[in-house]
């Protein structure tokens, strides 16, 4: 079993940053791939970055440039670092872990609500 607690959402302006963090309970998340994802309201959840064991990093297209993904193997802990924010990040954001490595996510934080006012 592995607990995923989500913090660090809250309320910004456009333009502005917030950093999520991710912490696991297991003693090490190096060997998975963490990922967060979002689910704005009426819509379906979708993916926004990853990170695997080398570390390699993936982005959806939407938030290239603007957030970073990170993660501190000794913390256990998994980060989003957001910047330039727009109203239309407005969502609740879900860390996940995949720890057997077939490419499907099997543990899902609570998540953690995140607003962008205009």
């Amino acid at each position: 079993q592995v607990q995923l607690v989500e913090s660090g959402g809250g309320l910004v302006q456009a333009g502005g940053s917030l950093r999520l963090s991710c912490a696991a309970s297991r003693r090490t998340i190096s060997g998975y791939v963490m990922a967060w994802f979002r689910q704005a309201p009426g819509k379906e959840r979708e993916f926004v970055a990853r990170i695997g064991r080398n570390p390699t990093t993936y982005y959806t297209d939407s938030v290239k440039g603007r957030f970073t993904i990170s993660k501190d193997n000794a913390k256990n802990t998994v980060y989003l670092q957001m910047n330039s924010l727009k109203p239309e990040d407005t969502a609740v954001y879900y860390c996940a872990a995949d720890t057997t490595g077939a490419g499907g996510y099997n543990y899902w934080g609570q998540g953690t609500q995140v607003t962008v006012s205009s």
